[in-house]
């Protein structure tokens, strides 16, 4: 008899361990779910109002304003996937942009960090939270596999040749910054993450990011940076030249330097 309730015990205890571990890994599985862009995962540059660049910026995937009609500086700038002016296109990706946005900043929080300087810190994946604004001096350190979201009450800021470094395992292509106003990329900074910025959003001079930047009501401003959303499954469309009387040939691989009238 002993030895029978002894084995009912187990058994049961037993389960019990095994509905928690499964309680927590759905738990886990539903906390690291990965934003979708939608559409907007396509393009390096997506602004609402305009998108101005100054000197050789290079950006790897599509180029987009919406509802603005007014993109500025390329050339010189170069991209190496189509250019979306107040089109459909351009429209459907912030529209996407929007419901991303809002899922995004609808996360729970798992981390605050308001007051807190990003720069010296090493994180693991999960919801990090500034009430107001965020700074980043130095490097920040994201370590393992997992998504890494950073809902910004107000303006996100790099300080000049601010770095995030992936180890472990981390992907550019999980890191998220919801940003309740705007964001301002330092002079030299090398970022890591998709930006979405409520207003606008400035890349100072090279200045580099892994990620799309995405402005919801504001302009995209940029000067000499490298843009790269390939990486995450973003456009590698074959580059077209520039509009011209002439047609000219294109090397494969090089960027535009110009805009698709057919894109």
């Amino acid at each position: 008899m002993n030895f029978r309730l002894k084995a009912v015990a187990l058994f049961v205890a037993l389960a019990g361990v095994i509905a928690l571990f499964l309680a927590v890994a759905a738990g886990a599985s539903a906390a690291v779910s990965v934003p979708s862009l939608g559409t907007a995962a396509s393009f390096a540059v997506l602004g609402h109002s305009t998108v101005t660049n100054t000197g050789p910026t290079i950006l790897h995937g599509n180029l987009g304003v919406s509802p603005g009609t007014s993109i500025t500086g390329f050339p010189p700038g170069k991209f190496t996937g189509k250019e979306h002016v107040a089109d459909a296109v351009a429209l459907q990706a912030q529209s996407d942009i929007t419901t991303a946005y809002v899922d995004i900043a609808g996360r729970p929080c798992s981390h605050h960090l308001t007051g807190q300087d990003l720069g010296g810190k090493a994180l693991v994946a999960g919801v990090y939270c500034f009430s107001s604004s965020a700074q980043l001096t130095g490097q920040l350190t994201l370590s393992g596999q997992g998504v890494f979201i950073f809902q910004i009450g107000s303006t996100l800021t790099t300080a000049s040749n601010a770095s995030v470094l992936l180890i472990n395992g981390a992907s550019a292509c999980n890191v998220f910054w919801q940003v309740g106003s705007s964001a301002t990329l330092g002079t030299g900074t090398h970022f890591m993450g998709n930006i979405l910025a409520l207003a606008s959003i400035t890349a100072a001079t090279g200045a580099e990011d892994v990620g799309g930047l995405y402005a919801r009501t504001g302009a995209v401003t940029l000067d000499h940076n490298i843009i790269d959303v390939t990486k995450c499954g973003g456009s590698t469309s074959t580059p077209t030249p520039s509009p011209s009387p002439s047609p000219t040939p294109v090397t494969p691989g090089l960027p535009n330097t110009g805009s698709d009238p057919n894109a």
